[in-house]
């Protein structure tokens, strides 16, 4: 877990002169991920050299003369700005500029063409196909959709709303508390430019860490959350052109594997009805136990000056809203570490047995995929950076291991059920010990579900009789 998610972290240190202070200013502040550590750049983010110390770099660029009336004119817009925590529509606009830069190899985003479109439409076909024989779990996906990295953005920042906005919101609601009652009305005018300020803050850096994302990943899926509109497994063939330049693997074996993945994804979201509420909920069980260092937040409240807004932004800086760490996250960041990995060791375990007998490229693939998520691919980068979550490989191996012997233990159908429940799921300590797991005599809940569905037809067919004895009586005073 990422020391501070959601901190705003320390700044670098100011330059003393020239590419010598910068080297020394590098050696200060926050490390690792942190886009809302306020003066800490993301790894492929768009702006220079001087993004760590300019938060808005990202929005107004090299800041030439000729731009500076547009740059007033949207720090403007930024303190206007009255919504919720995070400043979205600023979100939206910073990670649309990212992806048109390009990636750091010089890649720019491109509209998919129709062959593009044919060949993700066709694989998605097969790979649902393969997977009919794997899993008992029926296709999820009603559409294959081929995406450009910009239609990744446009498609997705819904459901990112819907994650960070629990977090920034208690992040953000501490400010407001930390005075008495009878000074805020007089401290207005500084808490609502505080907070336009702080969700501009976060709009630039989510902006910033969706756009880098857009230029990594090779579906809707690949932080193992349904990303996307319900019902469409959906592709990049940009990124997956990029994905595998290096591999000396086909590009169509390429784009068939990453398929497999995405139409299993695809499969255990439309049919694990409580899967997606389970994975977001605790998410939102994370955010109700950040706690803020309220005796430093009232010390640098009151030392502020509503005058100077360079004031606010050091204080912004210095860490003011950076969260505890409390046992009731770190309790909420297990569940949701280990639902991740059953999630993405189920997809592995099902995809390579899908695989493995058509693909000759199956075992280097599904290497591939693993040393991508242990080198800090897309899933465990854009977690720590935005929810201070990273997804272990060893979570994710020991999952694949449990979900094969499961197959062969008890076969498709007796590992697939195991999803019909969360308390059916193995735990964290059943990774540890997957055959104890495997071997163990499961709770059989279609049996408490039956018993409930007859209880509650019972109270139907009693409410049924005694509405109809009440009539009967009312009809027999009417006649009398």
């Amino acid at each position: 877990m990422s020391d501070t998610p959601f901190g705003f972290g320390l700044p670098p240190e100011e330059p003393d002169n020239g590419d010598e202070g910068k080297k020394k200013g590098n050696q200060g502040g926050q490390s690792g991920p942190n886009p809302f550590g306020f003066g800490t750049g993301l790894p492929g983010g768009s702006g220079g050299p001087g993004d760590a110390d300019n938060p808005f770099a990202a929005m107004f660029g090299s800041m030439n003369p000729n731009d500076l009336g547009a740059a007033f004119q949207q720090i403007g817009q930024m303190l206007s700005y009255e919504g919720g925590p995070v400043n979205w529509d600023m979100a939206k606009d910073i990670a649309r500029q990212t992806v048109a830069q390009g990636t750091s190899d010089g890649v720019k985003d491109a509209s998919v063409g129709i062959a593009e479109k044919s060949a993700v439409e066709e694989a998605v076909r097969l790979a649902d196909h393969w997977l009919d024989g794997v899993t008992s779990l029926p296709s999820g996906a009603a559409t294959a959709v081929a995406w450009s990295r910009a239609e990744w953005v446009e498609a997705t920042l819904p459901v990112w709303k819907e994650l960070v906005d629990p977090v920034a919101e208690r992040v953000g609601a501490a400010m407001g508390g930390v005075l008495p009652e009878e000074m805020q009305a007089m401290a207005g005018p500084l808490l609502g430019m505080m907070r336009s300020m702080g969700g501009a803050m976060f709009g630039q850096q989510i902006g910033q860490a969706v756009g880098t994302l857009a230029g990594e990943v090779v579906g809707s899926t690949d932080v193992g959350l349904p990303l996307g509109p319900a019902g469409k497994a959906a592709l990049l063939p940009l990124n997956i052109e990029s994905f595998g330049k290096d591999l000396g693997v086909s590009s169509d074996e390429v784009r068939l594997y990453l398929a497999l993945r995405e139409a299993a994804h695809a499969r255990l979201f439309a049919h694990v009805p409580w899967l997606r509420s389970h994975l977001f909920g605790a998410v939102e069980g994370y955010a109700r136990g950040i706690k803020v260092d309220t005796s430093k937040l009232e010390e640098v409240v009151g030392q502020l000056d509503p005058s100077n807004p360079e004031q606010l932004q050091e204080a912004l800086q210095g860490g003011m809203f950076q969260p505890q760490d409390t046992p009731e996250q770190k309790a909420a960041l297990a569940r949701l570490e280990t639902a991740l990995a059953l999630v993405e060791g189920w997809v592995d375990a099902v995809v390579h047995e899908a695989a493995k007998p058509r693909l000759t490229s199956a075992d280097a693939m599904r290497e591939t995929m693993r040393r991508r998520r242990a080198s800090g691919g897309p899933a465990e980068q854009t977690f720590a950076t935005l929810i201070g979550l990273e997804l272990r490989p060893r979570r994710l191996r020991d999952a694949s291991r449990l979900w094969a012997s499961l197959t062969d233990a008890r076969g498709v159908d007796g590992r697939d059920g195991l999803w019909e429940h969360p308390d059916m799921l193995p735990t964290a300590s059943d990774l540890d010990d997957p055959d104890g797991f495997v071997h163990r005599e499961q709770l059989d809940f279609s049996e408490i579900d039956k018993m409930l569905g007859e209880a509650a037809r019972k109270r139907e067919q009693d409410d049924s009789k005694n509405d109809e004895t009440d009539k009967n009586d009312e009809n027999g005073d009417d006649k009398k």
